[in-house]
């Protein structure tokens, strides 16, 4: 098959012929139709990910065609047109009897445990606990994108969040984890300030239904902007980007009592990041992290994509071949553009 295949970390990337996957006894394999290019796969091909051996081939966002079924798997068939979340659980562990397989004891992820889906085939683990069966309105391009950025903003903001109708949620770092927290957040009820240093990518959070932005490269003290539109602080925010900068400013523009969510990872030099401890305490602030979304979680969401109140089709920016995701890989951190970027020809 044709993949995206690094075999140095930060050193280019180039398309090769590579083995076909052929499926765990438990497993699938997967042909794709989309992937998207995300943040996280910038952090493993840069050597951020202990996970990651090299050679590697980079990819967590997918979707699309089952190819290959294995042995001991029951409810898939070749033809099902699927999707899977970027954290997946092995289905026994105590966390996995919990429910809670995006902390599985013994996880795998696409793309950083094993080769991932800038390839034409993919193999998936575990496929009776984490496969996602497509609706046929879904098409490939947006399933792919729910992936990671959506469905972990999905849990962020509902989950682990809790967020309520009425409230003021703030969203630092717009772009695609960012942008469908905005989304999902309006969608749900609340008031939404995005916070980002493009004006392109706040144009979109106010499109996407953001009441109030700040550009965070034109005010002196972005958490003072934030308290003062919310009247207060926000009641949730979110650090969708992952760097010390925004994490600090999502603590402290919370009200009291109020809820830090850290979605963006928090890798190498950034992984220990200074926050404002005193008011953490002295306001009862909780702060939580989010870590994808369980496969038995898909359902509320695909409800409400389904019933119109969210719209993920309008995060999606670019379309590209495999060839062109190598460049869009590699300058990820250059936050070039609006939206998510989805390769579709492979």
């Amino acid at each position: 098959m044709k993949a995206v295949v690094f075999e140095n970390f930060s050193a280019p990337p180039t398309i090769q012929q590579v083995p076909d996957p052929t499926p765990e006894p438990h497993g699938v394999v997967v042909k794709v139709m989309a992937n998207g290019v995300c943040r996280s796969d910038w952090h493993a091909w840069m050597g951020h990910d202990p996970d990651v051996v090299l050679p590697h081939v980079p990819g967590h966002e997918l979707s699309g065609i089952v190819e290959a079924v294995g042995k001991d798997v029951t409810q898939w068939r070749v033809g099902d047109r699927v999707t899977v979340p970027f954290v997946g659980g092995c289905g026994t562990c105590p966390e996995c009897n919990a429910g809670h397989h995006q902390v599985c004891d013994r996880q795998f992820q696409p793309g950083f445990t094993h080769w991932g889906s800038f390839a034409e085939y993919v193999g998936i683990h575990y496929a009776d606990v984490n496969l996602v069966a497509l609706p046929e309105t879904l098409d490939f391009a947006t399933a792919a994108s729910l992936g990671c950025r959506f469905v972990t903003s999905f849990r962020a903001v509902v989950d682990q969040g809790k967020t309520a109708a009425g409230q003021w949620v703030a969203v630092h770092g717009c772009g695609g984890v960012g942008l469908s927290a905005v989304m999902i957040a309006n969608a749900v009820g609340a008031n939404v300030v995005a916070v980002d240093i493009s004006e392109d990518a706040l144009a979109l959070a106010r499109q996407l239904g953001a009441v109030a932005t700040v550009n965070a490269a034109k005010v002196t003290d972005v958490a003072e902007a934030v308290t003062g539109i919310t009247r207060g602080g926000a009641h949730v925010s979110l650090d969708a980007l992952g760097h010390p900068t925004t994490c600090f400013n999502s603590i402290s523009n919370l009200r009291k009592r109020g809820k830090h969510v850290q979605v963006g990872l928090m890798l190498a030099d950034h992984s220990t990041p200074a926050i404002p401890m005193s008011k953490v305490i002295a306001n009862e602030l909780e702060i939580l992290g989010s870590h994808g979304m369980q496969a038995h979680r898909y359902d509320a969401m695909l409800a409400m994509i389904e019933s119109g109140k969210l719209a993920p089709e309008r995060l999606i920016g670019r379309r590209i071949s495999l060839e062109q995701s190598i460049d869009a890989l590699m300058n990820m951190d250059k936050f070039e553009g609006a939206g998510v970027t989805v390769v579709t020809a492979f």
